[in-house]
């Protein structure tokens, strides 16, 4: 495929229609970077920078805080790096098409018309939920006057059925069954109450284009819950006002093809018509790849670019996006990567080897697995804990980044929700502080080494 695309990485101000009150004026910046693919062989790349004039934030803040609602005067991605290579050396430049892509610190949801239908996914089986529910949904539907729509499990529940109020309401909702009926074109934004499984759900049900997701902390964990439930209807109308700042969350796209079969011999992933794969699944955290019920050890071939890395023997392979690396792959000892990084983390799972550990690969590369010929047996795979199939010998497992991510809305902003929660969920980096020395005993670097060398030499006479 010859094609030439442009990447953008902007930073620049709202239009004035939508800018807040407390924004600050800034000048526009941006990085380009260009990349030619000449086929299936190889990628050439140029890279190019251009810069419109940068100025700092100018506010009282304290450094490395942002207001919400601000925007930065620089990319997450950071500076394109120089095209030249000292006094000769240079990368070599092709014709190509242009793609567009916004930096990830000035991403903020807008609306191209007023929002008028919500789902609603609601964790099952946890009675602490259901006041909070039905607070939501009489809300919406009395006040807002907006269409929701409920899945109809979750009307079945005991506590709900008993509740004969609520009863009378469900008459003015949507209901839809998981599976059967498509909610494609049909929902403008998602609001999930519960723990990060509801978000993982709210994900499976669309298979292309998400809604943009509203997440209360209503579970166990909340990793991917930042909100709070107290306040909901403040939080709501500023979603449905707009200028919200969100989380690009990728997924992945995981094919999986049968011995011979026309799948298995598409020469990318992406060309790959769903009619021709056993299973075509867009995943948010990861796909596991194990030894299912079998006793010996997982044996599976591992390809990145169509080209064999390494043989995996162990109990298996995780396989994931940014926001699945702090799931089983941070468990199974991977690195916790932020979502906003363009990646896909491969992780081992009990390997037989003491030098397999965990990589991180570019987004755009395409992964396969295969059950090895010398396996014993096969093995099994499973897509966000969910739809667990079983990988026979010759069978192709097949992943790539997709183009549909999970817009996930921040409370504050793409850094301080994750490192918060890296901090409130999963403890990170909490220990006992270090006691300090007293006013009378602290010291310098300098003076502690001369007293260790006057204690040795007053030892040791021989010490020089």
């Amino acid at each position: 495929m010859n094609g030439r695309v442009q990447l953008r990485a902007e930073s620049a101000q709202p239009d004035s229609a939508s800018q807040s009150p407390n924004s600050h004026s800034q000048t526009r910046s941006r990085s380009v970077c260009e990349y030619s693919e000449t086929g299936p062989s190889g990628l050439s790349v140029v890279m190019e920078n251009v810069t419109d004039g940068m100025s700092a934030l100018n506010t009282k803040q304290s450094p490395g805080k942002l207001k919400r609602g601000t925007r930065r005067t620089r990319s997450l991605y950071g500076a394109s790096p120089s095209n030249n290579f000292g006094p000769k050396g240079c990368l070599m430049k092709n014709s190509s098409t242009l793609l567009t892509i916004q930096d990830p610190g000035s991403q903020r949801l807008t609306w191209n018309k007023v929002p008028l239908s919500i789902l609603i996914i609601k964790k099952i089986f946890d009675a602490s939920v259901v006041p909070p529910f039905k607070d939501l949904v009489t809300w919406l539907v009395e006040c807002r006057q907006m269409v929701v729509f409920i899945e109809e499990k979750v009307l079945q529940e005991n506590l709900l059925q008993e509740d004969t109020e609520f009863q009378n309401l469900t008459t003015k909702l949507s209901i839809f069954r998981e599976g059967k009926d498509d909610l494609t074109d049909k929902i403008d934004f998602i609001i999930c109450l519960g723990g990060d499984g509801t978000l993982l759900y709210a994900s499976s049900l669309f298979q292309q284009s998400v809604p943009p997701v509203l997440s209360f902390h209503l579970g166990s964990l909340g990793f991917l819950t930042p909100f709070q439930f107290e306040n909901f209807q403040d939080q709501v109308n500023q979603v449905i006002e707009g200028n919200v700042p969100l989380t690009l969350r990728s997924r992945l796209k995981c094919v999986t093809c049968k011995k011979d079969s026309v799948c298995s011999r598409t020469l990318h992933i992406n060309n790959i018509d769903k009619a021709d794969a056993s299973t075509h699944i867009l995943v948010l955290n990861e796909v596991v790849v194990d030894r299912g019920p079998s006793p010996y050890l997982c044996n599976i071939d591992l390809y990145i670019e169509r080209k064999l890395v390494t043989s995996v023997q162990g109990d298996g392979l995780i396989i994931s996006t940014p926001t699945g690396s702090t799931a089983y792959a941070t468990a199974a000892g991977a690195s916790m990567v932020h979502p906003n990084v363009p990646a896909i983390v491969i992780t081992p799972i009990c390997p037989h080897s003491l030098s397999f550990r965990p990589v991180v690969v570019p987004a755009g590369a395409e992964i396969m697995v295969m059950v090895s010929p010398e396996a014993r047996h096969t093995a099994w795979a499973s897509f966000d804990g969910r739809n667990r199939q079983e990988i026979q010998h010759g069978d192709t497992l097949r992943i790539t980044t997709s183009v549909y991510p999970v817009p996930s809305l921040c409370y504050q902003d793409q850094m301080s929700d994750w490192f918060e929660s890296l901090a409130g969920c999963l403890n990170w980096n909490v220990r006992k502080s270090q006691k300090q020395f007293t006013d009378s005993t602290r010291t310098s670097s300098l003076t502690s080494l001369e007293s260790l060398s006057e204690r040795e030499s007053d030892r040791d006479p021989e010490y020089v």
